[in-house]
């Protein structure tokens, strides 16, 4: 793996980032994927302060023409699909063209990013695929609906794939962690602050529990470690839970019958 070129989405800021820099610390060719020069600067600058090579292309993962591009350009046999965005409102209050963005940004362009991918790692003799998901890949909560679809069908996306291309030597693997440290916090709670819609309360409930999550929280740099396992590990795992919550939340839904699990998450929402 480490002869050949992996590229990350979304590397300027959080886990793409950190990725970038881990997967370069442990001697992988990195390419980070911005959607502009000025984003470009963040890594170069993180590059430099790690003591690393990071380069860096221009990337908007939901333009069809310019990901068939860079993956030409590069040629990658290592594949970090990354790039998404904060996405939070009840079902009720969010349209199709907000929808469509959501399944376009992180499910449609990671697919796609891979389905290019293909044809240079079974060429190369094999590669990897890893796509960051979220425990939401695996279980579903109040306010966050559409995200959830996206992961969800991230997931199933990618376990088919994973099937599929597992006799060429390509692993396609699943990064789900729990709450982590980054900026997207921020643009969640912009996204509660809604005014005229019948979930206003439970929106002002999850903005203070977003507070609250704030100790428990995974860094990005955790994240990173996990995705530097799995493109190194010889035989990688399918699935990577990331973080204490991802793991409780996880046995939840496995082990709960669904109207206790539904209520425990509606409480706090005063749903």
């Amino acid at each position: 793996m480490k002869s050949g070129t992996v590229l990350v989405t979304g590397a300027n800021s959080g886990i793409g980032l950190a990725s970038a820099i881990e997967l370069a610390r442990r001697g992988f060719d990195v390419v980070g994927t911005v959607r502009s020069q000025a984003k470009a600067r963040p890594v170069r600058e993180a590059a430099n302060e790690a003591g690393v090579e990071v380069r860096t292309a221009l990337l908007d993962v939901t333009d069809a023409m310019t990901c068939r591009r860079v993956m030409e350009r590069f040629r990658p046999m290592g594949l970090v699909n990354n790039a998404g965005t904060s996405f939070t409102g009840a079902v009720e209050d969010v349209d199709d063209a907000q929808a469509r963005a959501a399944l376009e940004t992180m499910t449609l362009a990671p697919m796609r990013l891979a389905r290019l991918s293909l044809p240079h790692m079974r060429a190369a003799g094999g590669g990897r695929v890893v796509n960051i998901s979220s425990i939401y890949g695996r279980t579903s909560t109040p306010l966050t609906g559409w995200y959830q679809a996206a992961k969800q069908a991230l997931e199933g996306a990618s376990d088919a794939l994973r099937m599929e291309v597992a006799g060429d030597g390509i692993h396609v693997i699943l990064i789900e962690p729990g709450a982590v440290e980054t900026g997207l916090w921020g643009a969640a709670e912009g996204d509660l602050n809604r005014r005229n819609s019948r979930y206003e309360g439970a929106y002002r409930r999850a903005t203070r529990g977003i507070h609250l999550t704030e100790p428990i929280r995974a860094s990005a740099g955790q994240v990173a470690k996990t995705v530097a396992m799995a493109m190194a590990a010889r035989n990688p795992r399918p699935r990577y839970l990331v973080g204490l919550d991802a793991q409780v939340a996880a046995v939840l839904d496995r082990l709960a019958p669904t109207w206790i699990s539904d209520r425990v998450k509606r409480l706090p929402l005063g749903l």
